[in-house]
């Protein structure tokens, strides 16, 4: 018997939501239950043709409808990931048309929405689903064409400019990348991914050329060149100035592939295969329309969580890529600069508390997340949404912890957070983390300079904990120690330590600060993990994971804030045979932590969790009040990381770990 068919809403009523909701009639497992417009006359004149779906002005309406399963987001760019994580909190299953956000950072906030509520989520790439591109994808990995040598893909058509047209509008994500060219750098990944068996492949280089617009300031023509870890290279055109011939082309040592319609194949199609002198016809017929199976696709994918044609990594990477070729060009929407507004996906809520991630220190009237979250902003392409993202996350379950440093990426950090604070008016919620006086600046006249440099950057006339970023021998604690009491009295900062300071001047400064009347060192931030650090991660960078270390913060109960509490992804990619990260290399590896790290392995397969959660769960189970700083640089890894706090160490478990047993 077959299963009732699965009922879709559609959000948005354009061109492509017509299309789509044809489609539906004619495939074989879903009805078209409801249509959403912003404005109810709009949406009643859509249905009009489909009864008996009903009519909805407002998009919150649909998704408020019980009857309605899934749901077909077709609504301009910049909503995409919004309507998406809307969805996937009202429990509904996704098909969001492409591009799935503007960037990367939206597309990590609606791939986390729909796995933190459990509903499936696809990018609407059609072409994916179709039985044409199984075959591609058959060919390529059979070996007929030999060895990928280059991939070629073009997706371009002409649009005269009209002002008030989403293709030539900055304020819904318009131009040619994010319209058409998705389409072939999503061909050109999974080509080259197929090449070498996996699934998809991403570039390691793009380099790129594009045209905007002077009224629009949107890329009106744009090229790239990607070259991938296996030596393949491909070529990438879009466009909505000029029709191209929209095509694809593989070439390979022993022949070529040739695909005359890739985007939108028909019922049946033909794939143009050479060999030497041999040139093959294949056709392929398919069984439905292309919108038909891309909506099969969806129903039948459903128990999987995710469709085999396009996994949302795929989407993700594809989404990363994209972000690269804007950068080389220098597309940047308006909402992606600096201090430009950017709401919340949506607007912000608060989750529970995790049990556990939170404490307090004394002289901080708010509780302190255990983790806590770094502003180093280098890595992400586009790198104020990417930030936004994350911090948004991190507040809504749970985050209160900010560290960021004058040094970091220039002042970059200080200014996004900053900027962050300002627009989502969560200044006096947050615990701010400032550092200044690194080296060559490490004295007290530098401390003073860039801790006024750095409120003025965050916009605030406080940091709730000041740490002096290195130490300077030369310089006696008590000045140091006077400076930062003076900074203290004059309501700048709340409390003060040091990051990469040794146990020894950390205790003499707070002998001194006795002895004076004055405030002492209350925190410290050096490193701290399972993972013994071999070398410095930095120059003057110290770590408090020695024995004797341990034993005097056990002692005198002062709260650390560990950096790099997770070695750097020792516990992830670690391995003798891994030598291609020489960092990595150079800082963690040793007989010693390849002891540590089989024992985490084997715990964390008995605990159900992952290596990572073990080695963080080991840091925030010390005998002292511990902070476990982190950088994550995509939403999962962010997500993972509140894991850790689920994990119970037993004392056994945690000698056992650092080899003090057997």
């Amino acid at each position: 018997m077959a299963p009732p068919p699965l009922s879709w809403g559609i959000l948005g009523t354009g061109r492509i939501a017509l299309t789509f909701a044809k489609a539906i009639a004619t495939s074989r497992t879903g009805r078209l239950a409801a249509v959403a417009s912003r404005q109810q006359a709009v949406a009643d004149e859509f249905v009009k043709n489909f009864s008996p779906a009903r009519a909805y002005g407002s998009y919150e309406e649909l998704l408020g409808d019980p009857e309605v399963q899934a749901v077909y987001i077709s609504t301009p760019h910049p909503f995409h990931a919004e309507w998406t994580i809307r969805a996937a909190r009202a429990g509904k299953h996704i098909l969001c048309e492409k591009p799935i956000g503007l960037n990367h950072a939206e597309a990590m906030a609606a791939a986390e929405a729909a796995r933190q509520h459990g509903v499936f989520l696809m990018e609407a790439f059609m072409y994916r689903c179709h039985p044409q591109t199984a075959k591609v994808v058959e060919i390529v990995r059979s070996g007929r064409l030999g060895e990928i040598r280059l991939i070629r893909a073009s997706f371009a058509f002409r649009s005269d400019y009209k002002a008030e047209s989403r293709l030539h509008r900055q304020d819904l994500g318009g131009g040619g990348i994010l319209d058409v060219g998705c389409y072939c750098m999503s061909m050109a990944r999974l080509v080259a991914g197929a090449a070498q068996g996996r699934a998809f492949a991403e570039p390691v280089h793009i380099r790129a050329l594009g045209k905007l617009g002077e009224l629009s300031r949107v890329d009106e023509q744009a090229v790239a060149i990607l070259s991938f870890e296996s030596g393949i290279l491909a070529q990438l055109s879009t466009g909505i100035n000029a029709t191209q011939d929209n095509t694809v082309t593989v070439y390979g040592s022993s022949g070529s592939l040739h695909i005359p319609s890739p985007w939108f194949a028909g019922n049946v199609c033909r794939l143009e295969l050479t060999t030497g002198e041999e040139k093959q016809i294949i056709e392929i017929e398919a069984e439905a329309p292309l919108y038909s199976i891309e909506i099969d696709t969806v129903a039948a994918s459903l128990k999987d969580g995710q469709a085999a044609c396009l996994p949302i990594d795929d989407t993700l990477g594809n989404m990363a890529a994209l972000d690269r070729w804007r950068t080389e060009i220098g597309l940047f929407y308006d909402n992606e600069k600096g201090t430009a507004p950017r709401p919340a996906l949506p607007p912000l809520r608060r989750a529970s508390a995790i049990a556990g991630a939170h404490g307090f220190i004394p002289g901080i009237d708010k509780p302190i997340s255990r983790m806590v979250l770094g502003t180093m902003l280098e890595g992400a392409t586009i790198a104020p949404p990417h930030a936004t993202v994350l911090c948004d996350y991190f507040l809504e379950h749970g985050g209160t912890c900010f560290d960021t440093a004058h040094v970091y990426g220039g002042g970059s950090g200080e200014r996004f957070l900053g900027e962050w604070m300002r627009q989502r008016g969560v200044r006096e919620d947050i615990v701010l983390i400032a550092k200044g006086a690194h080296t060559p600046h490490c004295n007290p006249e530098g401390m003073r300079a860039e801790l006024q440099e750095s409120l003025e950057r965050l916009q605030t006339d406080y940091a709730d904990i000041y740490m002096l970023h290195r130490d300077n021998p030369e310089v006696p604690v008590g000045e140091f120690v006077e400076a930062l009491d003076e900074q203290v009295r004059a309501g700048r900062i709340r409390l003060f330590g040091g990051s990469n300071w040794s146990i020894e001047r950390v205790a003499a400064a707070n002998e001194y600060a006795r002895k004076k009347g004055l405030r002492g060192f209350s925190v410290l931030s050096n490193q701290f993990s399972l993972a013994r650090m071999v070398n410095p991660v930095w120059a003057g960078c110290i770590t408090s994971s020695d024995p004797a270390s341990k034993q005097w913060l056990i002692e005198n109960q002062m709260p650390l804030f560990a950096w790099s509490s997770q070695a750097r992804g020792f516990f992830v990619r670690g391995a003798r045979t891994f030598t291609s990260d020489p960092e990595l290399v150079r800082t963690w590896y040793c007989d010693d932590n390849f002891e540590r790290l089989p024992r985490v392995q084997e715990l964390a397969r008995k605990k159900g969790v992952e290596p990572v959660h073990i080695a963080a769960a080991y840091v925030l189970h010390q005998p002292f009040p511990v902070f476990a700083l982190i950088g994550p640089r995509k939403l999962s890894e962010l997500s993972s990381s509140f894991q850790a706090f689920s994990v119970v160490l037993s004392p056994e478990e945690m000698a056992w770990l650092n080899l003090e047993t057997n």
